[in-house]
């Protein structure tokens, strides 16, 4: 197996286009046509997570956070970055980034978090908007039904967890043949009329070209006419953050102690307690500050994310519970998920959850 193949395995459950725009995601270091020997899953490349790699054998390492984020000027050995990314290069071995990628996805970071603590009927927190694209074409009668499968076999017409969506108006098209033409149905230079389906499906816009190339391949006429409409639908199934409920209300204080226990966590900062009892629970892994407003806007009791700033605990208002549980211990059962998915698609593959330390914060 190609390391090319791996990539296309992992971008089938999160898709590229699916990350955050500053986002750095994909194959990082590594040529794509690479055979395989061993993928190790981590949630961050350091050095000894590459010596690791070296020890056994692997030469992929999937990781979580990219080890390059901002573009490299040089390559010297001058700081951590540096000297992972060389060690990687001499030994041959390649990293992928899948980052925001997985954040959004509704199987992804936070729905594990969900997991983990017992989070029932989790929901998108905050939906990712302009994800969805519409197509239009027309096509004969006789042809639409052929065309309407195939689109749909390419991911068209899917809406949440519904597939084979579609709307189609019959009508009557017409055009002329001019010199040179070759048309599947009419007379060069005379004017035809034919009943026609106008076609609508909907679709996620990293599906576009090859929605694009099915509809030219399949559609039986020369000259395809469609239009694309970028739509400005949020999805429901794709966004930051989960927000769920608990099977039972809690006293706050149980629940932070359950929290720690539950994903071994030395402490947990947090705002003022509430005199309330928690029930809906948000939570966001890695820095999620920004989310706040919408945890609040969505009535969550308490929100669960990291990296929260001094100021940012002044927005609880006493109308939330904002709890900081550390940036590494939100997103440490990741690289549990990419290995449980990497094994399930590739079960005859050595795929190996790294067992070095990566964390940079220490407790007393």
């Amino acid at each position: 197996m190609k390391i090319q193949e791996v990539a296309q395995i992992l971008e089938e459950f999160a898709p590229l286009a699916h990350a955050e725009d500053f986002d750095n995601v994909g194959l990082l270091v590594g040529n794509p046509e690479t055979e395989v020997t061993g993928i190790l899953v981590t949630l961050d490349t350091l050095e000894n997570v590459v010596d690791e790699a070296i020890e056994k054998g692997h030469n992929l390492i999937v990781s979580f956070h990219p080890i390059i984020f901002k573009g490299l000027k040089r390559l010297t050995g001058a700081n951590y970055v540096e000297r992972a990314v060389i060690k990687a290069i001499e030994n041959q071995i390649a990293i992928y980034s899948i980052h925001t990628a997985l954040d959004n996805n509704p199987f992804g970071v936070n729905a594990k978090i969900c997991e983990v603590l017992e989070i029932q009927n989790p929901q998108i927190l905050i939906p990712k908007k302009e994800t969805l694209k519409k197509l239009t074409t027309y096509v004969p009668e006789k042809e639409a039904k052929m065309l309407r499968e195939a689109l749909f076999a390419v991911g068209a017409g899917d809406i949440g967890k519904y597939s084979h969506c579609s709307f189609n108006v019959r009508g009557t098209g017409s055009f002329k043949a001019e010199d040179g033409a070759n048309p599947s149905v009419g007379e060069v230079g005379q004017t035809h009329f034919e009943k026609e389906e106008q076609i609508n499906v909907v679709f996620s816009f990293e599906k576009e070209k090859q929605v694009i190339q099915t509809l030219l391949q399949n559609h039986p006429y020369e000259e395809v006419a469609y239009e694309i409409y970028a739509m400005e639908n949020t999805s429901a199934y794709l966004g930051m953050g989960m927000i769920g409920t608990l099977e039972k209300e809690m006293e706050v204080e149980d629940f932070l102690h359950e929290v720690k226990q539950k994903m071994n966590i030395p402490c947990i900062r947090h705002s003022e307690l509430l005199q309330k009892k928690v029930k809906k629970v948000a939570v966001l892994g890695g820095s999620g500050g920004f989310a706040i407003g919408a945890a609040k806007k969505a009535k969550a009791d308490i929100f669960l994310t990291a990296d929260l700033k001094y100021h940012q605990f002044f927005e609880a208002e006493k109308k939330i519970v904002l709890a900081d549980i550390g940036h590494f211990e939100s997103e440490q059962f990741t690289k549990n998920l990419l290995v449980d998915y990497l094994t399930e698609k590739i079960p005859s593959f050595a795929v190996a959850l790294s067992e070095s330390v990566t964390n940079p914060i220490k407790y007393l």
